[in-house]
């Protein structure tokens, strides 16, 4: 029987995917044709979503993107023998969006059917956790600190370090808690590898569970994500069903749960500690640190609270070895990263690679320059606390330290591509007010410091003594930086500052209406 292969991913979906898998089912039935269809997740091409693939003695033949209405003159073409078509792109793999990557957290991501346990398997599927079972905590949490991974959620916090506080404070129960919390534009990898490969969560928490002594795991997630969210359940079900999580892991290692929340989408909600508020059934708020969620975190228990990213790092990490993983990237950013280009790109979509590309080579080579045409102004870079890099520092390595020395940072390593219609002074403004409208409130910095940054930033659009309001501005910057709780109201001056120091045109050519009025 020949396989179609038409992704469920959010991606696909939005663009009609649904709808051309009811078109081919119903073609099928109707010509008695020798086919079926596989939803799958995405290889991560967004521009070539829905990506269309069929099963061939030469491989697995793809064609796209596909929109609704087209599924008769695929046929037709022969699509189910890999027939000719002016969407045939041919053997995806070879696509040299996807042949230039290094995928080890993404490698099954499009390929695989995503609640197939047989398909996990069979490309390498719990090898991790059964090296991981034989094996006692300290030497898990040793192997992890030997590959050099850093939380993937923004912090860069070594994961080692933290499973180790956890595995070493005494307790008489423990938690993983993933944050799937995916609130930064431009970011998407959390959601890909949720709908694409959720059994690599599920083989990373309980991993992470064996290193700690940790009984139940938690994955928090937000509302605005349905598809995932059903993907996950239904593989968490499966994953009990089979006896790989439950009573006993794999029926030879301890217990270990696992257990899907969901929260409203308040963007606090993605730092850990007004996660863990939601997740205890409050109000998400920021807690003050000490005492640190390794030491009292879900109910006041050791809790590890690690990015979804950083979780699926896990398993190939224990099934190929910590030197392995550590071959790849750069100084102290090893192994690879999931990088998310969207906004005004040509190509945009996931690329896993190894730290290390600078960012000329992420945004003009892998995303093709600007959808519109025009010259590349600015890149956002770590989502909308991130900052703002121009064309002048596009030299950037993409690792930690080198993005931190620029004042910028990676976070989650969404990248978001402006061309040069951009006005600086607007997205400075558009910093504040998320800030303002995100804040949860609990202290004075973030709360009041954005919204007197908002009313500053409209000021200086109004022409209304802009040196005086800019030296205002970068004073709140300052405050907010150095006193905020978290790093919602410490980040924020991250998009305002970059945007005066390297766009101070958009700032100062507002002075001119007032110039013009005095004279």
């Amino acid at each position: 029987m020949i396989r179609v292969f038409i992704p469920l991913d959010s991606f696909a979906v939005a663009l009609g995917a649904d709808e051309i898998a009811d078109e081919l089912a119903l073609a099928i039935t109707r010509s008695d044709l020798d086919a079926t269809i596989v939803r799958n997740g995405s290889h991560g091409l967004a521009w070539l979503e829905p990506l269309l693939e069929v099963e061939t003695p030469e491989g697995r033949i793809a064609y796209g993107p596909i929109e609704p209405g087209e599924i008769a003159g695929l046929l037709k073409a022969g699509f189910l023998t890999g027939g000719q078509h002016p969407k045939r792109i041919g053997d995806i793999q070879k696509h040299p969006y996807l042949a230039n990557q290094t995928r080890l957290t993404f490698r099954r991501c499009g390929i695989i059917d995503p609640l197939s346990l047989g398909d996990y398997r069979d490309l390498g599927g719990f090898e991790g956790l059964k090296r991981a079972i034989a094996m006692t905590p300290h030497e898990i949490v040793q192997e992890v600190t030997d590959s050099g991974l850093r939380g993937r959620g923004g912090a860069g916090f070594p994961t080692g370090v933290k499973w180790k506080t956890v595995l070493e404070t005494e307790a008489d129960r423990k938690y993983i808690v993933v944050n799937a919390d995916e609130g930064d534009s431009g970011t998407f990898a959390d959601r890909m590898i949720m709908e694409g490969d959720p059994f690599c969560l599920i083989e990373g928490m309980v991993i992470a569970g064996l290193a700690t002594k940790a009984t139940k795991g938690f994955i928090y997630t937000r509302s605005e994500y349905p598809v995932a969210i059903r993907i996950v359940e239904e593989a968490i079900r499966l994953a009990y069903e089979a006896g790989i999580i439950g009573k006993s892991v794999m029926g030879t290692g301890p217990a270990f749960d696992i257990e899907m929340r969901v929260g409203a989408g308040a963007y606090v909600c993605g730092e850990e500690t007004a996660l863990l508020e939601s997740l205890e059934g409050k109000r998400g708020q920021v807690r003050a640190k000490p005492p640190l969620p390794a030491h009292k975190g879900f109910m006041d228990r050791p809790t590890v609270i690690n990015n979804i990213i950083s979780i699926t790092s896990v398993p190939i990490i224990l099934a190929e070895g910590a030197e392995q993983y550590k071959n790849f990237g750069t100084g102290r950013s090893r192994g690879t990263i999931p990088i998310q280009i969207a906004g005004n790109v040509k190509f945009g979509g996931l690329y896993e690679t190894a730290f290390g590309l600078t960012l000329g080579e992420i945004v003009d080579g892998i995303g093709g320059g600007t959808a519109s045409g025009r010259p590349v102004r600015a890149v956002q870079v770590g989502g909308p606390l991130g900052a703002y890099f121009p064309r002048e520092l596009f030299d950037t390595p993409f690792d930690y330290e080198a993005f931190a020395a620029r004042d910028g940072l990676i976070g989650h390593a969404g990248l978001v591509v402006f061309d040069d219609s951009v006005d600086m002074l607007k997205q400075a403004r558009f910093a504040f007010e998320f800030c303002a409208i995100e804040s949860c409130g609990k202290c004075t910095p973030c709360r009041i410091g954005a919204v007197r940054g908002l009313e500053s930033v409209e000021k200086i659009i109004a022409g209304d003594r802009p040196a005086e309001n800019i030296a205002l501005v970068e004073d709140l910057c300052n405050t907010m930086k150095f006193g905020s709780l978290c790093a919602l109201g410490g980040f924020t001056p991250y998009p305002v500052m970059s945007a005066i120091t390297h766009f101070p045109e958009d700032f100062h050519g507002h002075s001119q209406p007032v110039r013009e009025a005095a004279e």
